[in-house]
């Protein structure tokens, strides 16, 4: 497969156009996860300043009893969205919800610690633990490929 990147400055969203000799499978599919990646900054403020902050920056985004929160490596920020909203917007390749508070960034999750009973502890970069809730925990384990392994059948 042959992949070109072009940088157009004026350009607000980047844009992907597919060429290929037929129509296939693989091709709609590669076309479908292409359509849901998120790659637009998300919308967060610090006191009365209003910033857009790319979504690789992100620890994770919490709810804190008086709104959603997002935490980076050095500061926290307000999120004026809701989680569900904040779901939506990200990419789901890189983040994922732990609890029904809390959605995380898998890339800067530097452990996992499986041996608290009945959940996961994850912690990201700067020493930030988030926790798994028991709901969550199969589908994390699915996600990062923690599951039991097979035995091999015996000869």
């Amino acid at each position: 497969m042959e992949v070109e990147i072009r940088i157009e400055p004026e350009r607000r969203e980047p844009r992907v156009v597919i060429l290929a000799g037929e129509e296939s499978e693989e091709l709609r599919r590669l076309a479908e996860n292409l359509s849901r990646l998120a790659l637009g900054p998300i919308p967060v403020s610090r006191g009365e300043e209003k910033l857009l902050l790319p979504q690789g920056e992100f620890l994770r985004f919490y709810t804190d009893g008086k709104g959603v929160s997002a935490q980076t490596e050095a500061e926290l920020y307000t999120v004026h969205l809701r989680l569900y909203e904040l779901e939506e917007r990200l990419d789901a390749t890189r983040f994922v919800r732990i609890s029904n508070g809390e959605i995380i960034n898998l890339d800067r999750v530097t452990a996992v610690d499986l041996s608290l009973s009945g959940t996961i502890r994850m912690t990201l970069d700067g020493a930030v633990n988030a926790y798994v809730s028991r709901r969550y925990v199969k589908k994390i384990k699915e996600t990062l490929n923690l599951g039991r392994r097979k035995e091999n059948a015996k000869n």
